[in-house]
């Protein structure tokens, strides 16, 4: 039997709550045109937005689009800041619950998790599934493709209601929810979202559990739409992809990128979170070098040196550390 919220509608909603989600939202954005306009009134804001929401009056404004290269193409969609409060008012009361259903190898999004955990995990388990470079190793990575686009609306509505027993909680979940689409009416969600975040989370939890649970899969990771599952034997490996692919079309709607699934051996690298991983060590992906480079020209900043020297040190990249301090010398 789930684990049900017992937090309530009045508790999110609460101008208690909202307040304490203003202080989190807007550190660091105070000079920023829209919130330093809504701070000009802030009570008022505050007790307006508390009042639609209690009277259920409250309708979700429309987002400002635009595009970034963050490798790839992506749609951003900023909602506006009276949205983007209360976003962050849901996710203070939802998260911490969330958090406690998901597994122990999700990283993508989670407070005290992130990229550096889940490729030290994914060392971890090169070498137990490697036997320390005794015997080959083999991974399957997946893709899923159009992840955020492809969320489906109903489906995930569906969860959180086996979670959230409140239908008014259910109500405020599904203005959010229904505030956008994407590629079909009830698909998708917007990059931009902090609650999106923890949406897509929520939603792939149920892949998660398929795989541990199901499936009795020991050595899986996952960060966001990607993730890689351990074993020794290729053809054991090659067995899963076509009940994975079921499970996500039937159960999700979603789909795997047909050339983003493949299996490798650690000793062939395999690529994940932009770097290629071997049985003793890993190397920067070429294109996460470039990327890292272009930036580096574009913000000469010393935080912004600082922080890509930190991304090195976990791995092998000494030498790209040293082009790093010399472009830094030299601007």
């Amino acid at each position: 039997m789930k684990i049900r919220l017992a937090h309530s509608f009045e508790k999110i909603i609460g101008v208690e709550n909202l307040l304490e989600a203003w202080k989190e939202f807007s550190r660091g954005k105070r000079n920023k045109k829209d919130v330093c306009e809504f701070s000009l009134n802030l009570m008022d804001n505050i007790f307006s937005l508390h009042r639609d929401l209690f009277n259920h009056s409250y309708k979700h404004g429309c987002y400002q689009a635009f595009k970034i290269n963050d490798p790839k193409p992506r749609d951003i969609h900023k909602a506006s800041v009276r949205d983007r409060l209360l976003h962050h008012a849901i996710y203070r009361i939802l998260y911490p619950f969330f958090a406690k259903t998901f597994i122990a190898d999700s990283y993508s999004c989670q407070i005290g998790k992130g990229t550096h955990r889940a490729l030290n995990r994914f060392r971890e388990f090169s070498r137990i599934v490697g036997k320390n470079n005794m015997r080959t190793g083999w991974v399957l990575k997946g893709d899923v493709k159009k992840f955020f686009a492809s969320i489906d609306q109903e489906i995930l509505l569906g969860i959180l209601k086996q979670y959230i027993p409140d239908e008014n909680t259910i109500w405020l979940l599904e203005r959010v929810v229904k505030s956008f689409s994407s590629i079909a009416p009830n698909k998708g969600l917007p990059l931009g979202n902090l609650t999106s975040q923890l949406f897509v989370n929520i939603y792939m939890n149920k892949f998660d559990q398929f795989i541990k649970h199901k499936l009795k899969i020991k050595y899986y990771i996952r960060y966001a739409d990607d993730f890689v599952i351990f074993y020794q034997n290729r053809g054991w490996l090659e067995k899963k992809i076509p009940i994975i692919t079921e499970f996500l079309s039937m159960d999700l709607q979603l789909k795997l990128h047909p050339d983003k699934v493949f299996i490798k051996s650690l000793y062939s690298g395999v690529d994940f979170l932009g770097w290629v991983h071997f049985p003793d060590h890993r190397v920067l992906r070429t294109t996460t070098k470039k990327r890292m480079m272009r930036r580096l020209r574009e913000n000469e900043s010393e935080a912004a040196l600082n922080s890509y020297l930190g991304l090195l040190k976990h791995g092998n990249a000494h030498k790209i550390a040293e082009e790093v301090m010399g472009m830094a010398i030299s601007i």
